[in-house]
């Protein structure tokens, strides 16, 4: 009996392990009935995991896709759920960044079409695996996510027993079982899937060669696109309905676990155990909320995958230069992080004009309004603006910078995403910024005075020579100038600076968050009219009650854009200076530069710019982008064109013929000319420099382009050899005091080394060690332009039937008359010196 009972087991693994036989025929998949009562070990989800498996090694992509919508719409949730957790990581990749999946930050419609189409059906907030998720979801299953790839803040937090803010955690950390290891998430499907989706952005790194991939062309940020979309609308009241097969489930059921009031935000932590006895009594949450959950869902799960990288003390001590970087963002991540910016910018204005204002707020509003109301101040702002502060503090300052740039000046301008945006006009009065936006700019007073003033000390440090560098300086003058918006600024920082004691009933107030619960219906804090209070609770929950503020049009700052100024004008005056001598050098070029024979600058010019590379039209466009940023600057900090040339004068900027003859500024030391922090500056954005020549043995010199390298190194083999040789006789040539002395000397000496001024005290201690004797030099023969000229001589020649060795003889008698009176004018100088 065992016997039969293995050989019919084995039997039937076979025939179900097979993938051939039960793919795709759906009617092969099903387990006789008398099979799965005789063998209830045998689950049949475990040979359909199988066979998944095999297919995804041994099927082309677009059969494996087709393979899993028909299981995913033939198969119960039962069978389906112990293939989900595989199937979404060999979508989206591992955790831990091994797998890569179906690489979608990589995958572009117009490299791969077919494998893009599919994908991006498949992944559809409508589509095949959004049902399976749905299908899931009506059963109440739940998955298990590891605690250790969370966001740093969020897993130390968990990991010393103490309940994150987000209500997106809440009641969901699992304690290991006794000898068990590491903390996990009991997750729902949706939010399981959310999870990998928005974590893959971090954890799968670039494969090679993707590098030069546009990110808005690629699937991954599509989905981002059209995930907002859905369970963001910006039209309408409800989220879009899922079409559910007649009598299936509710294809979007609300998750069964009761919202639970978190009345701790922000104010204080609780343990975990703690919170979890006092969840187990929890109150019922309001039903309406069911409405939203995705919503909620999504945009809790970004902003904490993607912003919560820091916390506030995190951040504070990120502050000291000895910190180490605890996460970086790519250009990537940032960018995919402006898009939600943007829509949800776009999600909250959709709000009707009589729901706008907290006053009108009542029952009768949808959930969805009202999370409308609610998603940016109680979810991204402070995670935003700690993701924004590191990101000044520690990017590198080079042109990458502008997509960090960029997306700060996105949420500073939610009224371009504004319905009425695209009524307006174009005249000036149509793009004043709007008194309606007054409680927006002052409720995000920090984001737009203290990023400011961080980008001022990063303005300050780059070369704005740079048309990329000078567009970010425009780009920011522009938007701070926009009509009615300083003024804001300015109020919003009048009421943080009021003084607290004029009004005797705030005393006993704490400026703290508001508090807020897992379900926003069932909590939102009542209105708070005080605009004075809105701005000093924004300021203290952001950096603390004990931070010093600085206001942005107070005398430090206005100091800081007087510097701006002064470097703006210096950046013009230089790229002038650039253009000038560019135009200089390619009029006074010879004919033969044209065929690239003419010998280059070795002694160098300006440099730590791409003007020279981008041409006059570079040139031009750094000027007009450093031009309008000044009368920007000027327009808002009411500067006088008196005060910046006074203090032009007295940084001592004035140029001498645009900055070509003067040197930077230095003082006189023991071994020579010490430079000065200005002088520094000077030369390191280009704005001065000295004039530097090759002081070493002209034979050593490094090979030019316009020479050719093998004949280079064979007439300096040959020349060395000759100098080996005929030393002796050379010197004694050279020591006569004839003519014929004079001849050598002119022909075997470096003219003007004697006289010539070394500047480094280190090599004129070498130059005294090694005193040169005289030499024949071949080199010069090694030119492509000498070559060129010899030929063009020869071939000049043979136009008047002189043959190649009289043209050689009359080469070189012309050059032995040239010699004779170079040599008579060398001497007759030296006698007028003497």
């Amino acid at each position: 009996m065992p016997s039969s009972w293995a050989a019919h087991s084995c039997h039937l693994l076979a025939r179900l392990a097979h993938p051939v036989l039960w793919f795709p025929k759906v009617a092969v998949f099903s387990v006789p009935q008398e099979a799965a009562m005789a063998f209830p070990h045998l689950q049949q989800p475990s040979f359909l995991l199988a066979s998944l498996k095999a297919d995804s090694v041994n099927k082309p992509f677009a059969q494996r896709c087709q393979d899993l919508v028909k299981v995913i719409e033939d198969f119960p949730a039962k069978e389906l759920h112990a293939i989900f957790p595989w199937l979404v990581e060999s979508i989206f990749g591992s955790l831990d960044g091994v797998l890569v999946g179906w690489n979608l930050r990589c995958l572009q419609g117009r490299v791969s079409p077919v494998e893009y189409s599919i994908a991006m059906e498949f992944l559809d907030p409508g589509g095949p695996m959004m049902k399976l998720v749905y299908k899931l979801q009506a059963e109440d299953y739940k998955f298990d996510f590891p605690v250790s790839y969370l966001p740093g803040p969020v897993k130390a937090s968990i990991q010393e027993r103490v309940l994150p803010d987000s209500p997106l955690y809440h009641n969901k950390v699992q304690f290991p079982p006794t000898g068990g290891l590491g903390l996990n998430l009991a997750l729902n499907p949706f939010e399981y899937y959310m999870f990998f989706f928005a974590l893959s952005l971090i954890t799968q790194k670039p494969l090679p060669g993707t590098l030069h991939i546009r990110t808005s062309d690629c699937a991954y940020f599509i989905l981002v696109d059209r995930y907002l979309s859905w369970f963001l609308p910006t039209e309408g009241s409800v989220l879009p309905a899922l079409s559910s097969s007649p009598g299936g489930p509710n294809p979007s059921p609300a998750p069964r676990t009761p919202t639970m009031p978190f009345a701790s935000y922000g104010l204080h932590h609780t343990s975990l155990l703690k919170r979890h006895i006092s969840h187990q009594t929890s109150v019922n949450a309001d039903p309406a909320s069911h409405e939203i959950w995705r919503s909620e869902t999504l945009l809790q799960v970004f902003v904490e995958m993607w912003l919560h990288h820091y916390s506030l003390e995190m951040y504070q001590k990120m502050q000291s230069p000895h910190a180490k970087e605890s996460f970086t963002p790519t250009e990537e991540h940032v960018l995919v992080v402006r898009l939600l910016l943007k829509h949800l910018h776009a999600f909250s204005n959709s709000l009707k004009p009589e729901q706008v204002s907290p006053s009108t707020h009542s029952h009768a509003t949808s959930p969805l309004e009202e999370f409308k109301r609610a998603a940016v101040p109680r979810f991204v702002q402070q995670k935003l603006y700690l993701f924004l502060q590191h990101c000044f503090g520690h990017w590198p300052l080079d042109a990458s910078f502008r997509a960090v740039l960029e997306m700060w000046l996105s949420y500073l301008q939610p009224w371009r995403y504004a319905p009425e945006k695209q009524a307006q006009s174009s005249d000036c009065q149509a793009r004043c910024v709007s008194e309606r936006w007054a409680p927006f700019v002052q409720e995000n007073l920090l984001m737009y005075t203290k990023l400011f003033v961080g980008f001022l000390s990063r303005a300050l440090r780059t070369d704005l020579v740079s048309p990329k560098n000078a567009l970010m300086v425009f780009r920011v003058a522009k938007v701070f100038a926009q009509p009615n918006l300083a003024e804001m600024i300015q109020k919003g920082e009048q009421l943080f600076l009021e003084p607290e004691l004029v009004i005797p009933h705030r005393q006993h107030r704490l400026f703290t968050a508001p508090t807020f619960t897992g379900s926003f219906l069932s909590s939102w804090p009542p209105a708070v009219t005080d605009a004075s209070f809105k701005v000093k609770s924004h300021v203290y929950s952001l950096e603390g009650q004990d931070c010093k503020y600085t206001p942005m049009f107070g005398p430090e700052v206005r100091t800081l854009v007087l510097r701006l100024a002064q470097l703006i004008t210096q950046a013009k005056q230089t790229a002038k200076s650039i253009s000038d001598q560019c135009g200089e050098s390619t009029a006074g070029r010879p004919f033969l530069s044209w065929l690239g024979f003419c010998s280059t600058d070795t002694n160098g010019s300006y440099a730590a710019n791409d003007l020279d590379e981008m041409g006059q039209d570079s040139v031009r466009k750094t000027d007009e982008y450093l031009e309008k940023a000044l009368e920007y600057l000027c327009q808002m900090f009411r500067l006088s064109e008196a005060q910046l040339t006074q203090l032009t004068l007295a940084l001592g900027t004035t140029q001498d013929e645009n900055g070509k003859k003067q040197l930077p500024d230095c003082v006189v030391g023991e071994d020579g000319l010490i430079l000065t922090p200005l002088g520094r500056y000077q030369i390191i954005n280009g704005l001065r420099r000295f004039d530097i020549e090759y002081q070493g043995d002209s034979e050593l010199q490094p090979i030019r382009s316009y020479e050719i390298a093998s004949l280079v190194r064979v007439l300096f083999r040959l020349s060395s050899a000759i100098n080996r040789r005929f030393a002796g006789p050379m010197a004694a040539l050279c020591s006569r005091a004839d003519f014929l002395g004079s001849f050598c000397r002119y022909h075997l000496t470096e003219p003007g080394l004697a006289d010539r001024h070394l500047l480094s005290p280190v090599a004129r201690g070498c130059a005294a060690r090694r005193p040169r004797g005289p030499r024949l030099s071949l080199r010069f023969l090694g030119s492509y332009r000498t070559l060129l000229s010899l030929l063009l001589a020869f071939f000049v020649a043979s136009l008047f039937c002189i043959g190649p060795l009289p043209c050689a003889l009359l080469l070189v008698l012309g050059y032995l008359l040239y010699a004779v009176a170079m040599t008579l004018l060398t001497e007759r100088s030296k006698l007028h010196h003497l």
